[in-house]
């Protein structure tokens, strides 16, 4: 049972909760070496307002079934999850009290890998999903900003070892990122735990 600090991220129209230390420094350092040199990490071109161009990450999908995922023109078909990746699923659904039948990951190779606005609103997540995210490496901020509401922002810095939960109807009234930065700074690998269903 996780007993460190829990911070409920205080945002209208959302549930957000953030856990810094989910994953001790040891366990966070090992998960993310496994997963860099295991993860068949793939950089797909994306196509956005019209214009086509190599996405800003490299990318992985993973399931216990293979139900595929589409999003930004992208269908990805999912791979079998190896033990670390199981291991980590674990953990977070004991939190979570769910299960996640797929995990969607994300390499951030410097400051200039990005991921750009969007909500995690795919037909295929259902219509209240619950994303369970795990960051591994280099620090990065996370922002997000109300899709009516344009004043309504906030900008978490993302820990390795830590876990954010976005559930309820966060993703119906809320954008999030992942920005590029001038800051010198290492890879993240970001893990997004999630159900996606066959439509």
């Amino acid at each position: 049972m996780y007993k460190k600090d829990t911070y409920q991220i205080p945002l209208k129209d959302a549930d957000v909760i953030y856990y810094p230390g989910f994953f001790p420094e040891k366990d966070a350092l090992r998960y993310y070496k496994a997963i860099l040199d295991t993860a068949r990490w793939q950089q797909d071109r994306i196509t956005l307002f019209g214009k086509t161009h190599p996405q800003p990450r490299l990318t992985a999908l993973y399931a216990d079934n293979s139900i595929p995922y589409s999003y930004s023109g992208i269908t990805m078909h999912p791979y079998p999850f190896f033990p670390e990746l199981l291991e980590i699923r674990q953990k977070v659904e004991a939190l979570c009290k769910i299960h996640f039948t797929s995990c969607l990951l994300n390499l951030y190779r410097n400051g200039k890998d990005s991921n750009g606005w969007h909500a995690d609103d795919e037909p295929e997540l259902g219509k209240n999903p619950v994303i369970a995210s795990v960051s591994l490496g280099a620090e990065r901020y996370f922002h997000l900003k109300h899709k009516k509401e344009k004043q309504l922002k906030h900008k978490l810095l993302l820990e390795s070892g830590s876990l954010l939960i976005m559930k309820g109807e966060t993703q119906h009234h809320w954008l999030h990122q992942i920005p590029k930065t001038m800051k010198e700074t290492g890879q993240r690998i970001n893990l997004t735990f999630r159900n996606i269903i066959a439509l």
